[in-house]
């Protein structure tokens, strides 16, 4: 497969969305969260006033978009300041919570200090599987926030990530939003990092079961359009070519860790030999246009084959950086979900693996972990390059 000449320069423009993950700290213990499994080793979380300064140097920039996450981030007791000051410099502000520690004061005090959104996420639409993959007890009290956020006139957005022990109950999770009157729904499929990376074998669902799901979600769409907006968003084992994550990455996302790791992802700490720099010792100017890790999967010289020759390259930017390193041991890799890849087995291999899960009937082969600050797990990849087992250190 051949495509146009591989691009030697890329023009870098500014980190459009940016993303403040305030705190580690939160009362839930979600088996699938995305926070580092060694997050307990990380450094002291950075006080309000270099906050306050990334948001500065952010909108400097041309940051425009600031979610504002966790953890929970409304275990910070100077949300509110962050908030008044990221309003105050232009920002549309995003919150991205589980609800635990909203109520009517701080949600005033949110709204007089300029928060434009609130995405509220459940774990299910049964309190009894909501709160035993939580391992909380905080069903009832997401009702009573829903109920806030409406009150309040925000719009009511509704975050529930599936997976294969809830996916079948995708009708009673869309009847539970529109009970609660969310106006947008996001279904959003396990992407396996952080600790649902570890519990993979026991969240990864089957196709038949994504195909039921999709089903139901689309009647749902045709009966409630024009009154709430779903996206139901497909987790990447089941696709043939993978996502353009993060637009690419260090195109448009630069996301800030609580001790003030700059990451030009989500999950970019796992990687091994990417120096992630810090807001502690650098300005975001510095840090976006000259460190090295935000430039090292820019454009497209870093690439291997079968992308380096692929004409779609210059659409999926070769996939995931995180999912290549922990399906393969090596980064740099094409994302194994494309059918290209060489390593696309590991993806066939593991959906393989949820049939058989899925269609079992005795007990579970894999006990749950949930996420703890208590423990401290390494990550260890599938196929480490030189065939031992590897492992991310986030301290």
């Amino acid at each position: 497969m051949t495509g146009p000449p591989l691009e030697t320069s890329h023009v870098v423009g500014p980190p459009l969305w940016l993303l403040l993950e305030l705190t580690y700290r939160c009362p839930l213990h979600c088996v699938f969260c995305y926070n580092p499994t060694e997050f307990a080793r990380t450094g002291a979380e950075l006080p309000t006033a270099d906050w306050v300064r990334v948001l500065r140097e952010g909108r400097a920039l041309g940051a425009v978009q600031l979610g504002l996450s966790g953890g929970e981030p409304l275990e910070r007791e100077d949300l509110e300041t962050i908030v008044a000051e990221a309003h105050a410099l232009g920002y549309y502000i995003n919150l991205i919570t589980s609800g635990v520690g909203l109520n009517e004061t701080r949600i005033a005090a949110l709204k007089s200090a300029g928060l434009d959104h609130i995405q509220l996420s459940f774990q299910d639409s049964t309190r009894e599987l909501n709160d035993f993959l939580s391992s909380t007890r905080t069903f009832e009290l997401k009702a009573k926030v829903a109920a806030l956020i409406r009150a309040h006139e925000y719009p009511m957005v509704l975050n529930v990530v599936l997976h294969r022990l809830n996916i079948e109950h995708v009708g009673e999770i869309l009847e539970m939003a529109e009970r609660i009157g969310a106006q947008y729904v996001e279904l959003a499929n396990t992407q396996y990092y952080g600790w649902a990376w570890l519990n993979r074998q026991q969240l990864l669902p089957s196709r038949a079961q994504l195909e039921r799901a999709e089903a139901v979600t689309q009647r749902f769409r045709e009966r409630v359009a024009g009154r709430i907006q779903v996206y139901f968003v497909v987790p990447d084992y089941f696709e043939r070519r993978p996502k353009a994550c993060m637009g690419g990455l260090g195109s448009v996302f630069l996301g800030i860790a609580p001790d003030g790791t700059a990451m030009p992802c989500h999950a970019a700490r796992m990687l091994p030999d990417l120096e992630l720099p810090s807001v502690r010792s650098a300005d975001l100017r510095t840090i976006w246009y000259d460190s090295e890790a935000f430039n090292r999967f820019r454009g497209e010289a870093w690439m291997k084959e079968p992308c380096r020759s692929c004409p779609e390259r210059v659409k999926d930017f070769g996939g995931c950086r995180c999912q290549a390193y922990l399906l393969t041991g090596d980064a740099t890799n094409t994302d194994p979900v494309c059918d290209l890849s060489p390593h696309h087995h590991t993806v066939t291999e593991a959906v393989a693996r949820a049939e058989r899960a899925a269609a079992a009937t005795g007990p579970a082969e894999h006990v749950l972990v949930f996420r703890d600050h208590r423990i401290s797990i390494p990550v260890v990849t599938e196929n480490a390059p030189d065939g031992r087992a590897a492992r991310t250190e986030d301290g």
